[in-house]
């Protein structure tokens, strides 16, 4: 008896997921999870070195690499080192920073703020956009700023201050990377 009822509530189970399909049809095209977020379209993404125009050595090898690992974290995107990938998503920083917010009472900085503004655009293959963010009207390039306070007084630098901008950046690029609702 034990052995008809198993296989009697697998036909059951077996009805049941056959009646779904045709009462749900619809739902069949839709994305759940995280790869509803993304491009089903691009799965290969190229991270060029972004370019800087500022004095400050290396930032443009920073971002390039947080952008890159944060790509790699939360997006189903593969970073590629070759431009024949599906995507290239490039950046240049326009502008960096520093400025006193507070000084002690010896005149000497006790809370500074950096900031770091960047352009960024995502082309696919073609040389098309792929960023949307108003009205799926298609923005050529994206100016995204990052700001960070350092406290010289609690042992911050100002490259760990850049490090956080780098970080808070590379996330806010990632999500330009959404598609929009």
């Amino acid at each position: 008896m034990g052995h008809f009822t198993g296989v009697r509530t697998k036909q059951v189970a077996f009805l049941c997921w056959v009646a779904c399909g045709f009462l749900f049809p619809g739902c069949v095209g839709y994305r759940v999870g995280r790869q509803a977020l993304y491009r089903p379209d691009i799965q290969t993404v190229h991270v060029p070195v972004f370019t800087s125009e500022s004095f400050r050595r290396h930032l443009g090898e920073w971002l390039t690499e947080a952008v890159s690992k944060e790509i790699e974290r939360s997006t189903p995107y593969k970073v590629v080192g070759t431009p024949a990938a599906d995507s290239v998503l490039q950046g240049r920083i326009t502008s960096t920073s520093k400025r006193i917010l507070s000084e002690n009472v010896f005149d000497e900085p006790s809370e500074l703020e950096t900031d770091l503004v960047i352009q960024i655009q995502w082309l696919d293959r073609r040389g098309v956009t792929l960023i949307e963010r108003t009205f799926g009207i298609p923005d050529t390039l994206v100016t995204i700023m990052g700001t960070a306070t350092l406290v010289p007084d609690a042992g911050q630098s100002i490259v760990s201050a850049e490090q956080e901008v780098m970080v808070g950046l590379a996330a806010e690029i990632v999500g330009q990377m959404e598609m929009p609702w």
